[in-house]
């Protein structure tokens, strides 16, 4: 039987990059001890007053349909708090809701480009990033992230690779894997260049809440001279260890929010007011956990670069903010891939490795933060004691 296009673009973009998570999950269920370190999910539960304010809303008949943009109480805080951070008015007209960040994704890529369209985003990515962009018909330009610009997007190297055919850019700030942190600078060159040559500007802030001390963020939705090219993508998943209550939302233009409308209401037509209510509350009353999280990130991403630097020839570079660190596994002499099947089979630790998301990483891997601080520090002794099997293997 015939298969639409879309599908043949998504082809091999999906779970084929969930290889070594897969494996893992599968030992484990065989009773191996496996540390599993590829999936971030938050260390902490929803928080209590959230789940109440949700079985509230369940209980006050918050069940019935809701509407396209999304419930106007959570809209509008929304809006007032984008309009705190960004220093000028965001009225709730600018504000979609949608189930999680990757659906205002999909949805916002769907209303910015299209087959004949090129769209612009860093590598390394998230690793679903290929799949949104390609859902639209439009082609994925890798932009390479350099290590030794601590993984920051190089306006030099956007430039070099737009064309007539540019009709947005991908960014996410702070960044997924990396952890890494748009400046001021950055976002104004980047904003100089989307001016220059009229394309959108998206920007995933889902990780916002994480930063960790001595870093600061900052989002193009800020700069006034980009008002008219900017859309925020983001939700309360990290921010407030609610990843499974999948909302998110996006902000940008009024005229690009109701265009994207009907696109949405075909799609969804509406999030769950109880859902919604919740998301309001988490809104207004701000994340009683993102600042623990923070500093817990922080500390294990400072213990392994340090441990494995005593201790190994493997390099880790330490984040910025959120909940992965990035490891060079380069001196091993194998690729990421190969030493993540490599250490999952012989050291029993689960990381991703670095070409799930993007070829500018294939040397590297991608480890969680996110595990507590005793599996924490046993994984690193695993990771320690593999590489120096893999020391006596090669003398």
């Amino acid at each position: 039987m015939k298969h639409t296009a879309i599908t043949e673009r998504l082809a091999g973009l999906g779970g084929a990059k969930w290889e070594v998570y897969q494996k893992a999950k599968d030992l484990v269920a065989e009773g191996r001890d496996i540390i599993e370190m590829t999936i971030g999910e938050p260390d902490v539960p929803t928080p209590d007053a959230l789940i109440g304010a949700t079985v509230d809303a369940l209980h006050r008949g918050r069940t019935t349909y809701s509407n396209g943009r999304g419930e106007a109480g959570l809209r509008a805080a929304l809006a007032e708090r984008y309009s705190r951070s960004c220093g000028r008015q965001i009225t709730t007209d600018q504000v979609l809701c949608f189930p999680g960040t990757q659906t205002a994704l999909f949805n916002v890529l769907m209303g910015v480009a299209e087959t004949g369209d090129e769209v612009l985003v860093g590598d390394p990515m998230y690793a679903t990033y290929q799949g949104v962009i390609r859902a639209t018909g439009a082609d994925v330009i890798p932009v390479p992230l350099r290590s030794e610009n601590g993984f920051r997007i190089s306006a030099a190297d956007i430039a070099a690779r737009i064309t007539p055919k540019t009709s947005a850019i991908l960014l996410t700030t702070p960044h997924n894997p990396t952890g890494a942190i748009l400046s001021d600078g950055d976002i104004e060159a980047i904003g100089r260049l989307a001016i220059e040559h009229d394309f959108w500007i998206i920007s995933d802030e889902v990780y916002e809440e994480l930063i960790f001390d001595g870093a600061a963020f900052s989002s193009p939705l800020s700069r006034s001279e980009l008002a008219d090219r900017v859309i925020v993508v983001s939700s309360i998943s990290k921010s407030h260890a609610a990843p499974g209550f999948r909302s998110g939302w996006c902000v940008g233009p009024a005229s690009f929010a109701e265009a994207l409308l009907p696109l949405s209401e075909t799609m969804l037509f509406g999030n769950q007011p109880f859902i919604a209510d919740m998301t309001e509350k988490a809104i207004r009353d701000g994340s009683s956990v993102a600042r623990g999280m923070a500093e817990r990130f922080a500390e294990r991403a400072t213990r392994l670069q340090e441990r494995l630097a005593a201790k190994t020839n493997l390099r880790a570079l330490r984040p910025q903010a959120g909940m992965f660190a990035m490891i060079d596994v380069s001196a091993t002499g194998m690729n990421g891939n190969d030493y993540a099947l490599h250490l999952l089979e012989h050291g029993n630790v689960a990381v991703m490795p670095g070409i799930s998301f993007g070829d500018t990483v294939d040397n590297w891997v991608r480890v969680a933060l996110t595990v507590d601080d005793a599996r924490f520090a046993a994984a690193c002794d695993r990771i320690i004691a593999h590489s120096n099997t893999l020391h006596s293997e090669d003398a």
